[in-house]
């Protein structure tokens, strides 16, 4: 293993945004990792898991150590009739292991399909998208202590999944090493979110490659991709509010859409918060919102990780005066 030196972080993130970190480590292998915790302390020293960059801003030059865990493979550990358990390292890009299970017609994790970033990334963030988070199809979690280097594998239960949250987000103990999800082998389509049940009207030999192909598409239209102009997908998450409070904004605001996520409690999507504040198409200088999706914050070509800031804030101030709600930031940002 070889620690690299003020290596500029830009090729590392969706952003690309130049600026340097003090030490890059990539680590190819559990033992790897585990090797070089016992060799380097982190108790003491500033520090930072990378996995694809996707969802990560990054303000000034880090000070610190940068991990990049680049532990691959995919493997088969179990099979019944009806189902199937799948391994993933860390490493591998999230969409190439969707593909892997579409082209094996193991469902569960279709609609996840072109979601940016790394396998390991996956139950840390619980991602989520068109009806479907990752906590639906992980069985379990094999992870690394970043302070003593032990090994544990957690049970989807002591994962504490919730809202784009899990313990691995909640404390920085963990290193996310490779990733088990239980997907099925007997067809069980998820068309509950509104663009894909617009898309299969009928439901009768739906396709596991269709609904790919579907959420490839849907995604495709509404987001820039990361390669032509650097952003990090959605850079806020919908946000949940009691029933009562969208029932009073609701009669304000008449067209104003909800998902119902409990019997007192609604998503609202934050995209026509910010939307309906004036936001979308936004820009300034080279940070902006997107002209098709208020949601993304995209950086034109030049911008500061600073200037993406300040512009997120100018929006959540807006939304709050606006509406009284509090939009809270799904990237997380690197100072």
């Amino acid at each position: 293993m070889k620690i690299d030196h003020q290596v500029d972080i830009k090729p590392f993130t969706t952003f690309g945004i130049s600026e340097p970190v003090q030490d890059f480590v990539s680590l190819e292998h559990v033992n790897e990792l585990i090797a070089f915790l016992n060799t380097e302390s982190l108790n003491e020293k500033k520090h930072l898991i990378l996995g694809g960059g996707s969802n990560l801003l990054f303000v000034k030059p880090f000070d610190g150590l940068v991990i990049s865990p680049k532990i691959m493979g995919i493997e088969m550990t179990t099979e019944s009739e009806n189902k199937v358990v799948v391994c993933a390292g860390a490493g591998e890009v999230w969409d190439d292991f969707v593909k892997y299970c579409v082209d094996n017609k193991f469902w569960g994790i279709e609609n996840l399909s072109l979601i940016p970033g790394t396998v390991g990334a996956a139950p840390v963030q619980n991602i989520g998208a068109y009806g479907v988070e990752a906590q639906d199809a992980i069985f379990s979690v094999e992870a690394v202590n970043r302070f003593d280097g032990t090994i544990k594998t957690f049970e989807k239960a002591d994962c504490q999944f919730g809202y784009r949250d899990s313990i691995f987000k909640q404390t920085e103990a963990w290193i996310v090493t490779r990733v088990f999800f239980e997907l099925s082998k007997i067809a069980h389509p998820q068309l509950s979110y509104e663009p894909l049940k617009q898309r299969f009207t009928n439901l009768i030999d739906v396709q596991i490659e269709e609904i790919r192909q579907a959420v490839i598409q849907i995604r495709q239209s509404k987001l820039p991709d990361p390669k032509e102009v650097g952003n990090a997908g959605s850079f806020f998450k919908n946000p949940v509010i009691d029933l009562h409070d969208f029932n009073r904004l609701q009669a304000e605001y008449p067209n104003m859409p909800l998902h119902l996520v409990d019997i007192d409690k609604a998503k609202i999507p934050a995209a026509w918060l910010i939307d309906q504040a004036g936001w979308k198409g936004y820009r300034k200088g080279e940070a902006g919102v997107h002209p098709n999706q208020a949601l993304v914050l995209i950086n034109y070509g030049a911008a500061k990780g600073h200037e993406i800031l300040e512009l997120s804030k100018s929006i959540e101030q807006s939304v709050l005066d606006k509406f009284g709600i509090v939009l809270e930031r799904e990237v997380i940002v690197v100072s």
